[in-house]
């Protein structure tokens, strides 16, 4: 998918004149100035719409839609059954032609809506969205990442092997760049050694000198161990992706966030739903819990969006309605009543005492 319009050398002139225009800023920055609307950069970011809110993706420049595209379809098996074989929701036949209308028209209504950026983190995904975007890369931010070539297995820890996933990832997707690439980590990535996370921050810094990366970041579930390489490795790491649930609170002493904002770190917020535990129905268009479902989604993008220091949560969205329903939270009234912020605690302590058992540590992400 190599984009005329936009290849790597336009992208490293770009950068540079982004990296320029917001260091002139930074030293009167403050929370407002992430997503101040009157900013006159906001309308020249990608497929800007007016009724969309942006933030700014932290020391990148970048300005980023209040919600955005995460890649997971762990829904899309209830919409489109026969395109899956079994019930992993990796398991999409990614040539069948109604799974990938499905995915072309998700993304076609994101960028209609002014969601600028996806967030794919398998070889699936980034497959299943560069196929999307054909012809109009340049109207999407895209972050990578190749989990299943990358930290978490034995043989894709150095740094060589590192670029080796990111140079072969580009070339079967016919990509010339990507605009973030986040190395996934363990969910505990704690597990790695200290070498090991050298060779990772080398290979980071290799890709952006190299061109291959406009920015870096990895994501990791462990939150003493993003605060750490964020304080240590803040000249390299421009995004993190990590969890941040409708119920995730601030610490009051010693938070991830406070490296955040020191650092100017980006923030993509993944599992806003809790995998999915916060709906009453099963994601089925049309099903009785349709509409409730769809109100616990906007409660809980509004609660998260109340967080300044979070650029966007990445919710999986399986149909363009769910789409609509997303930029809806972004319009709504941010805070909620106190009806709401009832009904979205008994709704997020019912997610909690359902999640599956693999997803059980997402209950130490209450406070961050």
């Amino acid at each position: 998918m190599n984009d005329p319009k936009l290849s790597r050398r336009d992208f490293l002139r770009d950068s540079t004149l982004a990296t320029a225009g917001l260091a002139a800023g930074l030293a009167a920055a403050t929370n407002s100035s992430l997503f101040a609307a009157d900013n006159p950069e906001i309308p020249k970011t990608r497929s800007y719409n007016p009724n969309m809110e942006y933030r700014r993706l932290g020391k990148t420049g970048l300005w980023i839609s209040a919600v955005c595209l995460g890649g997971h379809w762990k829904r899309v098996d209830k919409v489109l059954p026969k395109a899956f074989d079994n019930p992993g929701w990796l398991s999409a036949g990614l040539d069948d032609p109604d799974f990938i209308k499905n995915r072309t028209d998700v993304v076609s209504r994101c960028l209609e809506v002014g969601i600028n950026y996806i967030d794919a983190c398998t070889t699936e995904e980034i497959l299943t969205y560069c196929k999307a975007l054909k012809g109009r890369r340049d109207k999407m931010f895209l972050g990578c990442s190749w989990f299943q070539h990358e930290m978490r297995f034995d043989g894709y820890r150095t740094t060589h092997a590192l670029l080796k996933t990111l140079d072969e990832g580009m070339k079967s997707n016919g990509l010339e760049y990507v605009d973030l690439w986040r190395i996934t980590l363990h969910e505990q990535s704690g597990q790695h050694t200290q070498g090991e996370i050298e060779q990772m921050i080398k290979a980071l810094d290799t890709a952006k000198k190299q061109g291959k990366a406009r920015f870096v970041g990895f994501s990791s579930h462990d939150r003493p161990h993003i605060k750490k390489l964020i304080e240590t490795y803040s000249e390299i790491i421009d995004v993190v992706v990590t969890p941040y649930t409708a119920m995730s609170k601030e610490l009051p002493k010693d938070s991830l966030f406070e490296a955040i904002r020191t650092h100017n770190i980006g923030v993509f917020g993944i599992k806003p739903f809790a995998s999915g535990s916060l709906f009453a129905g099963d994601g089925t268009p049309g099903g009785p819990k349709e509409t409730e479902d769809h109100k616990r989604a906007r409660m809980a993008l509004r609660n998260i969006l109340c967080n300044p220091a979070i650029t966007a949560p990445i919710p999986g969205l399986a149909t363009p309605a769910q789409v609509d329903n997303a930029v809806s939270a972004v319009s709504e009234r941010r805070q909620l009543d106190l009806a709401e912020s009832k009904e979205l605690a008994q709704a997020m302590d019912q997610a909690f005492a359902n999640l599956p058992p693999d997803y059980h540590w997402l209950r130490d992400w209450k406070y961050v």
